[in-house]
């Protein structure tokens, strides 16, 4: 069974960090393109932050400069830090494996960020 575990959610003051962990099954990391999305309250889920199996990556223009996304391949677990943080990446956040090729889509169950002014 496909499973992503995340973890590293909580509650921090406006310029804090923070780091998410997404645990992901073996039998998807290694192939899959992870992403990091986010869901504020009335707002649609969006792209956070995405990272190839080749360590190419991609980031929404918002989190550019704070936010970095990182995997570790021995792990099976995608990581993003997140620096500086403002009110408005207050969220919940979404891990995703993603494969074109395998028509593979998963999600996590989502943790919540809060970033206090």
């Amino acid at each position: 069974q496909v499973q992503l575990v995340e973890s590293g959610g909580g509650l921090v003051q406006a310029g804090g960090s923070l780091r998410l962990s997404c645990a992901a099954s073996a039998s998807i990391f290694s192939i899959s393109t992870m992403g990091w999305y986010r869901q504020a309250p009335g707002k649609q889920r969006e792209l956070v932050a995405t990272i190839t199996s080749g360590d190419s990556t991609n980031y929404a223009d918002s989190v550019k400069g704070r936010f970095t996304i990182s995997r570790d391949n021995a792990k099976n677990t995608v990581y993003l830090q997140m620096n500086s943080l403002k009110p408005e990446d207050t969220a919940v956040y979404y891990c995703n494996a993603k494969s074109v090729t395998f028509r593979l889509n998963y999600w996590g169950q989502g943790t919540q960020v809060t970033v206090s002014s």
